[in-house]
């Protein structure tokens, strides 16, 4: 919060100094700070390049020609001077836009904008493009300008606002965990002091993210440019980063110099939004995640494909296709740029805003396509899927793989294959549908050391843009507390996966992570081997997912699904569960089977004019039944607990 201004602008004692040059003081003290409060206060219906030069364009018009004792009133601790510098500001941020179209200063070749903060400051930003004109120049009166609520209420009303308060709730929630709230107080219902204690934080505004004063540059068009005149920046002495410098917006080199091209009319289709992160930036964040993605690709540069790419975002069409739990509104922060290439002929770009994913493939048959992908890691960050044709795609890898690999989840006994990855970018690999027991490939992926020592995993293609993450979770041992999920790398997990793997309770785009959990071994009656009960559990990016359980029976071709359903189930907020099912031994005699977990101490079971109800240390039962009928079945939990199978 910035402190209030005193005036020490004054003459010292018995100096006569002119009204204007004491007011040319004021405003060259807190150029920096009177440029900041234009550029928040002014409308989000342009780029941040056109807001940067009309900020400063609306500080420099605020030093007339002729000065008077300014006649509104200022806070009793404020310079009266600067009070009404502001004010002067304010009412031109405010105006309406053709009346500020007046001797901006003009910058040629080079697109300025502000830096790029963390990702509470992009929210921030994108909470005030919500805002109206009035709404926003409240926000920064306290915020920049540390007023109270009924201070700012006062100034707003002299700047020409009809209804402060209204701007002073509209603001009321910004800053804070709680979104803003644009809709009109009923009168009398909103008290501006109230907003002293509403929900506001000033401390949470860091305004170096908001300073049109230490701005970045990007050149625009280099090609262009590369083929006619060396780039001149034609702006009078612009201090980028130091807080007295002043933009001339007047005067001969500014008049004769030419505009500009127009940015394009939505500020989050300007390709100087995009957030690119350096290069090694996951080595050095415990974040690993896709915010630790660089922009990768050979057309990373391009500003019209990047443009068309946040055009396409910031407006859905028919061409927008959103997996289940991704909704295709526009960016909710500043989008990161992960990749823009070209894959198999076609342009490519890759966007990630915190939420969601977005590819964008550029001409005819390309679109837009969006996935959930918020709360990633190290191991659902590790791909995604940039080019599809057919059954076969092309991955582009997180730049902490640093071994890739292909491998047939039907075939756990042969070796994998290398997967060459040049800039992180594979070839085509063959996919498969993970769900049709008929064979899937799917990556096996090895992280660099920097992350953790000899760390593989599995992803599994289901369809969409982020490949499904495998884990297992082996069998219980009795003498040991319950086991936790682990990479479905080693034999058994491999073992494991290309038996029951088919069983998956969902397959589709949008499951984050699939497990497999063993959760009982039986021994067969008359010898004929063992029987193994897994539960498979699929979780969605939406925090939905569903389970099934499933036995493998020796000789089988395949798992013999025993239930299933939406839920926890076999999640780690609900670890107890049992299964059933009908067994014929080689000699032709029929069993049921049953099945639980570590916790389950008995199993009973109920036919039409039968029962069992028998203890099961081994945590499993087999009853010989001469014919199959309905039944029930239920688990016992060592605590007394009853539980059911899935249906």
């Amino acid at each position: 919060m910035a402190e209030r201004t005193v005036d020490s602008a004054a003459p010292a004692r018995g100096t006569a100094a002119r009204p204007v040059a004491r007011a040319e003081a004021a405003l060259v003290r807190h150029y920096r700070r009177l440029v900041r409060l234009a550029y928040l206060a002014l409308p989000a219906d342009r780029d941040r390049h056109s807001r940067v030069l009309a900020a400063h364009t609306a500080v420099q018009r605020a030093l007339p020609s002729r000065w008077s004792r300014p006649a509104d009133p200022a806070p009793a601790d404020e310079d009266p001077v600067y009070a009404a510098l502001r004010l002067r500001v304010l009412r031109d941020a405010l105006r309406p836009r053709p009346a500020r179209r007046l001797l901006a200063p003009r910058v040629w070749g080079l697109r300025l904008f502000t830096p790029h903060g963390g990702e509470q400051d992009a929210a921030l930003d994108h909470a005030l493009a919500a805002l109206d004109a009035p709404a926003r120049a409240a926000f920064a009166l306290r915020a920049v300008e540390g007023l109270t609520g009924a201070e700012a209420a006062e100034v707003l009303r002299h700047a020409g606002v009809e209804q402060p308060e209204q701007a002073l709730h509209a603001a009321a929630g910004v800053g804070s965990e709680a979104e803003p709230d644009p809709s009109a107080p009923e009168p009398g219902a909103f008290d501006p002091s109230a907003f002293d204690t509403r929900s506001f934080d000033p401390s949470a505004f860091d305004p170096s993210a908001f300073d049109p004063c230490a701005v970045r540059v990007q050149p625009t068009d280099l090609l262009r440019r590369r083929r006619a005149l060396t780039a001149v920046l034609l702006v009078g002495a612009l201090g980028l980063t130091t807080t007295a410098a002043v933009l001339t917006g007047t005067g001969p080199a500014a008049s004769t110099t030419r505009p500009a091209p127009a940015p394009p009319a939505g500020a989050t289709a300007d390709p100087a939004h995009l957030v690119r992160v350096p290069a090694d930036l996951w080595q050095h964040t415990a974040r690993v995640d896709f915010t630790a993605w660089p922009a990768r690709g050979d057309r990373r540069e391009d500003a019209a494909l990047l443009g068309r790419a946040l055009t396409a975002w910031e407006r859905p069409g028919p061409q927008t296709r959103a997996e289940p739990g991704a909704d295709t509104a526009p960016p909710v922060t500043a989008p990161r740029l992960l990749y823009a290439g070209t894959v198999d002929g076609a342009a490519v770009v890759l966007l990630y805003d915190g939420q969601r994913l977005a590819r964008y493939t550029d001409g005819r048959g390309g679109g837009l396509d969006l996935a959930r992908a918020d709360d990633s890691d190290v191991t659902t960050a590790g791909a995604v899927v940039l080019r599809r044709q057919g059954t076969s795609v092309r991955y582009l890898l997180a730049p902490w793989v640093e071994a890739a690999e292909t491998r047939r989840i039907d075939q756990p006994d042969t070796p994998a294959r290398p997967l060459e990855h040049p800039d992180g970018l594979t070839p085509a690999a063959p996919g498969g549908v993970l769900t049709d027991c008929r064979g899937a490939t799917v990556l096996q992926l090895h992280s660099s050391p920097v992350i953790a020592e000899k760390h593989a995993f599995l992803l599994a293609d289901l369809g969409g843009l982020v490949p499904a993450h495998l884990s297992y979770t082996p069998p219980p041992d009795r003498n040991q507390p319950a086991r936790e999920p682990r990479e479905a790398t080693g034999p058994d997990a491999l073992q494991a996966w290309a038996r029951a793997g088919c069983a998956a309770p969902d397959g589709t785009p949008g499951v984050k992570q699939l497990n497999l959990w063993a959760f009982a071994v039986q021994p067969l009656p008359q010898n004929a081997g063992s029987a193994s009960w897994v539960c498979l559990r699929a979780d969605r990016w939406t925090g939905e997912g569903s389970a099934a359980t499933a036995v493998l029976l020796p000789a089988a071709r395949g798992p013999q699904r025993t239930g299933g359903g939406p839920g926890r189930a076999c999640s780690r907020f609900e670890q107890d569960t049992v299964g059933w099912a009908w067994w014929r031994s080689p000699q032709g005699t029929e069993f049921l089977l049953a099945a639980g977990s570590r916790r389950v101490a008995r199993l009973a079971v109920k036919g039409p004019d039968w029962s069992a109800d028998r203890p099961a240390p081994d945590h499993t039962l087999a009853v010989e039944r001469p014919v199959r009928a309905n039944v029930q079945v239920e688990g016992v939990l060592d605590g007394g607990t009853r539980i059911s199978p899935q249906h």
